[in-house]
C-alpha cells in the first residue's frame, strides 16, 4: 500500500477519480455516471445515501434523474432500485417472493428472526409514539413490557436508545432505526400509515392494539410487501 493510500481516511474519495468527466460528450458522461451510481449501490450491503453517491459523480449531476434512468433500464429485470432508509438499494421485486422462499426458506436468506405478536405490537407502538419509555409502553398495554422483549428488538437493530425522558429518574426512551426502515421498506417515518387517518377509519385504536388485532392486519401487511425483498 502506498503512503498516500495509508493516509487516506475510510470512505474518502480517491484523489485520482475524475468525477466531472469534462472530456466526454454529454451523453457518454451521463452513461458513465449512471454506471458508477449503479455499481456503488450494487456493491453495498445497505442503502447508499446521496452523500456517498455524490463522491463518484460531477457537481452538476442530478442524482434523482440518474436514479430514474437506472430504474427505467431495470424494467423487466427481477430486481429494482428502491428508496429506503434514507438511501437507495437494489431489491428483488415482490413478484419473485415465492422464488426467494423456495430457494432460501421463509426468511429469504436473510436470517432474520420472525417477530412474535407481542414484539410486533411493541415495535409498532414505538414506531408511532417515539421517543417512548419502557414505562410508558407498559402503561399503554396495561402490563409490563419486559426488558427481554426490548432486548429482542434491540438485538435485531429495529430500535435503539433515544434521548433521556424528562420524567423523574430520566429513563431512556426508545426510537426506531434505519434497519427498521429498511426491513419495512420505508424511506422515512413519514411513510408510516397516518395514525389519525387509521383511527378515523376505524382501523387503528388503543383497544384494537391491546386486543392484539393490529399486528396481524398492519404489521403482516408490511411483511407481505417487503420481507421477501433482498439485495440483488
Amino acid at each position: 500500500m502506498s503512503e498516500a493510500s495509508a493516509r487516506r481516511k475510510p470512505n474518502e474519495q480517491p484523489v485520482l477519480l475524475d468525477t466531472e468527466l469534462d472530456h466526454l460528450p454529454p451523453e457518454l458522461r451521463w452513461r458513465e455516471w449512471m454506471g458508477r451510481v449503479e455499481a456503488v449501490i450494487f456493491a453495498a450491503n445497505e442503502p447508499v445515501t446521496r452523500s456517498v453517491l455524490a463522491r463518484v459523480v460531477g457537481r452538476n449531476c442530478n442524482l434523482e434523474l440518474i436514479i430514474d434512468d437506472i430504474r427505467a433500464e431495470l424494467t423487466g429485470r427481477p430486481y429494482e432500485l428502491v428508496a429506503v432508509a434514507g438511501g437507495w438499494q437494489h431489491r428483488t421485486k415482490k413478484a419473485f417472493g415465492d422464488v426467494i422462499h423456495a430457494a432460501f426458506g421463509q426468511q429469504g436468506g436473510q436470517g432474520e428472526k420472525e417477530l412474535s405478536q407481542s414484539e410486533a405490537l411493541v415495535l409498532m407502538c414505538i414506531a408511532y409514539f417515539q421517543p417512548i419509555t419502557r414505562g410508558e409502553l407498559s402503561s399503554f398495554f396495561g402490563k409490563e413490557v419486559s426488558r427481554d422483549l426490548i432486548a429482542v428488538l434491540r438485538g435485531q437493530d429495529l430500535i435503539a436508545s433515544g434521548p433521556r425522558s424528562p420524567q423523574p429518574g430520566a429513563p431512556y426512551t426508545y426510537v426506531t432505526t434505519k434497519t427498521f426502515l429498511s426491513q419495512f421498506g420505508l424511506d422515512t417515518l413519514r411513510q408510516l400509515p397516518d395514525f389519525e387517518a387509521l383511527a378515523d377509519a376505524g382501523l387503528l385504536s388503543k383497544e384494537k392494539l391491546l386486543a392484539g388485532d393490529i399486528p396481524t392486519r398492519l404489521a403482516a401487511n408490511h411483511l407481505e410487501d417487503e420481507e421477501l425483498q433482498s439485495n440483488a
